[in-house]
């Protein structure tokens, strides 16, 4: 079939193979042209087929020859309608691993239930023994906590008063202003329940009940902290709350991992264009805005440059170089303080007219298009592309 773009506010109902493939190539090169870096050898990442967790699959993969399973929840291909990107991404990655004789397995289904967790804990068991790193990349607005059955929701909103402030449609360019009512009720609290910190510790509870952890282990985290203008409906508001709960989880797993000199961090990473951030209101005009900043200046990054500094640089360079909270700063060039000030300036300046110009409405649209394998370079979209592709560890 011919497989062409198809939107929905902030979704891509489709997703093409050969585009989603080709992105997966695009991150294996990169990490690759910056030579080996001496990392863990056997790697679970738990949300593994998009955004940073498929950069970290990849890192760990291609910069360390890492022995790696990834844990996803995406919808296979039917006749006729392709599958999400997550699929094709996990297929592709695992082609190319497999291909360079590096062993990749993948298990599809919901990371927060206990049926996973157990099926991980026998794969890495029968397979590979321990790990000795574990990245935790889940990025989902529900849950079913398995101990009680209850289906839990986040909401993005501010706590305590309305939000309003600018942000853009970025299809049509429009910039506008927004306004978003305060948390009630329990939103805080079932956030929290979904974003923040229980089930990363479930899982690390679950793999060191079951001695599959190797000593020394590491896990990572990711969060994200963001500049002012975005406080108020994000480290200040529900989500915020979530990020900092997820913080604080950090040191308690390190004082259940101590036993086996085990340690839990935080990565706090960069803004990028994600299926989690074209979400929010405000985020996708910031994104624009950094961007054109970042790129001018020299310094841009997206997922996989992001991850493979991380891992270079910090999580196996011998310096973490952590905050006064503890926590890895791989967002430090977003938040230099010539970046932020060029930023606020262009924010005040931004409109529907200019926000081409002071702005990067085109990388912010393409990149969400890269999303789903699409305006990927060298992929030729007029072609009829095969949509059922399989994951070759899933059959």
């Amino acid at each position: 079939m011919i497989i062409e773009p198809r939107t929905r506010g902030f979704i891509c109902l489709t997703s093409h193979p050969k585009g989603c493939a080709q992105n997966v190539k695009n991150q294996i090169e990169y990490v690759k042209s910056k030579g080996k870096i001496n990392g863990a050898k056997k790697v679970l990442v738990i949300g593994s087929s998009t955004g940073f967790g498929l950069a970290s699959r990849i890192s760990s993969a291609f910069g360390s020859d890492a022995a790696t399973i990834g844990v996803f929840f995406d919808k296979p291909a039917s006749e006729g309608r392709p599958a999400s990107p997550g699929f094709y991404n996990t297929a592709a990655f695992e082609q190319e691993a497999n291909a360079a004789g590096l062993y990749a397995k993948s298990i599809n289904g919901d990371a927060f239930s206990n049926e996973i967790k157990e099926q991980v804990i026998n794969l890495i068991k029968e397979d590979l023994g321990q790990v000795d790193l574990v990245i935790y990349s889940l990025a989902s607005p529900v849950r079913t906590n398995p101990n009680d059955g209850k289906r839990y929701k986040s909401v993005l909103k501010p706590i305590g008063e309305v939000f309003s402030n600018k942000t853009v449609d970025f299809h049509t360019g429009k910039v506008s202003e927004i306004s978003i009512n305060p948390a009630e009720g329990e939103d805080v609290e079932n956030t929290v329940t979904v974003m923040g910190g229980e089930d990363w510790k479930m899982w690390m509870d679950a793999l060191s009940n079951a001695g599959v952890l190797a000593d020394g282990i590491k896990t990572v985290a990711y969060s994200y902290i963001g500049p002012e203008v975005t406080k108020p409906v994000y480290r200040n508001g529900t989500i915020g709350a979530a990020k900092d709960h997820l913080e604080a989880t950090a040191f308690t797993i390190t004082d259940d991992l101590k036993s086996i000199k085990g340690e839990a961090y935080v990565s706090v990473n960069k803004a990028l264009v994600t299926q989690a951030s074209s979400a929010i209101p405000v985020i996708p005009l910031y994104i624009s805005l950094l961007y054109k900043t970042m790129k001018a200046k020299g310094i841009h990054e997206g997922c996989i440059e992001q991850i493979q500094r991380l891992y270079s640089e910090r999580l196996f360079g011998g310096d973490l170089a952590l905050d006064e909270k503890g926590r890895i700063r791989i967002d430090d060039w977003e938040m230099r303080d010539d970046v932020q000030a060029e930023i606020s300036k262009l924010w005040e300046e931004a409109t529907t007219e200019n926000l081409s110009e002071i702005g990067d409405l085109k990388g912010y649209s393409d990149d969400f298009y890269n999303l789903f394998g699409f305006k990927v370079d060298g992929v030729d979209y007029d072609a009829d592309v095969n949509e059922m592709i399989s994951v070759p560890s899933i059959q």
